[in-house]
């Protein structure tokens, strides 16, 4: 992968691998997608800053920045700090509660000069999810797509003959490893800041990992399974990867994996043995984030 100044880099590619993908039962080849929404029951800010905590038990928040700094960064902390781009103006972005039940704290962010940052807005949000998995079923920066994306079209149409949820997972990885190609020349020139477009990927059949691992996990959650993509480490070295929820065995973690050169697929014969965080790839992998 890249050293020195390419650290961002290494970074955004091994968010390509992580992909955590979750199985439900019974099979739905047309499942509803879901839509975040602001509804303005919940919300707190100012004059520069509306946040939309309407639906925070569906594992996201809603931020509207209106002010006219045109490098704004969000903050939310719950043990883990996420930060992100807020890359929207007057109108709301999605950012995700992937940290289970709790206190979090959201803060937002204005540009000054450089890399310096004041704060414009903070607010502690209590979370209680109507269920551990909604926040891995809803689109959001890293895995953006909606009911009108060709990513969920064709989704539905790789997984049409699936027999069972690892059936679901086993098509739709054999799809993207398949039909798309690493583009050595992106990963090399890729941008800090960049965000998959996974309709976009499905239309030039190529992508760097983040393209691949952001597309395999928009189509998993299109077909409703619970699916996370984890950045973390396996060793000194920094990966990525995607687990998945099974309902009668919990979360299989690594399902799917990138050891920094290649995709895998978990042998689905050893995912359905059943045990809770069974581990794909070589070493102990050990996750930081997960969007």
């Amino acid at each position: 992968m890249l050293k020195g100044k390419k650290t961002m880099k290494k970074m955004t590619a091994l968010l390509l691998a992580a992909c955590l993908v979750t199985a439900a039962a019974p099979i739905n080849t047309q499942a509803a997608v879901r839509s975040p929404i602001a509804t303005g029951t919940t919300t707190y800010g100012n004059d520069k800053v509306t946040i939309d905590a309407s639906n925070t038990d569906q594992g996201y928040v809603m931020i509207k920045y209106k002010g006219s700094n045109g490098k704004i960064k969000i903050q939310i902390t719950k043990g883990i700090t996420y930060t992100y781009n807020l890359n929207a103006r007057d109108s709301y972005e999605v950012f995700p509660f992937t940290e289970g039940n709790g206190s979090y704290s959201v803060k937002v962010f204005e540009n000054i000069s450089g890399n310096q940052y004041a704060q414009v807005c903070s607010q502690n949000i209590n979370v209680s999810l109507a269920n551990e998995y909604t926040p891995f079923l809803y689109p959001n920066q890293y895995v953006n797509f909606n009911q009108n994306s060709n990513a969920v079209a064709v989704s539905n149409q790789v997984v049409a003959g699936a027999a069972d949820a690892m059936g679901v997972v086993t098509s739709i990885y054999n799809f993207v490893v398949d039909n798309l190609t690493y583009d050595t020349v992106k990963a090399a020139t890729v941008q800090s800041g960049y965000l998959p477009n996974v309709d976009s990927t499905l239309a030039t059949r190529n992508g760097i990992c983040f393209d691949y691992a952001s597309l395999m996990t928009a189509m998993l959650r299109a077909q409703d399974i619970p699916t996370k993509l984890v950045i973390g480490y396996t060793g000194q070295l920094y990966h990525a990867w995607i687990s998945v929820y099974l309902p009668s065995q919990g979360w299989i973690d690594n399902i799917i994996y990138f050891d920094g050169q290649n995709w895998s697929l978990m042998d689905p014969t050893f995912a359905s043995s059943g045990g809770r965080s069974h581990g794909g790839g070589d070493g102990s992998y050990q996750a930081k984030y997960a969007y």
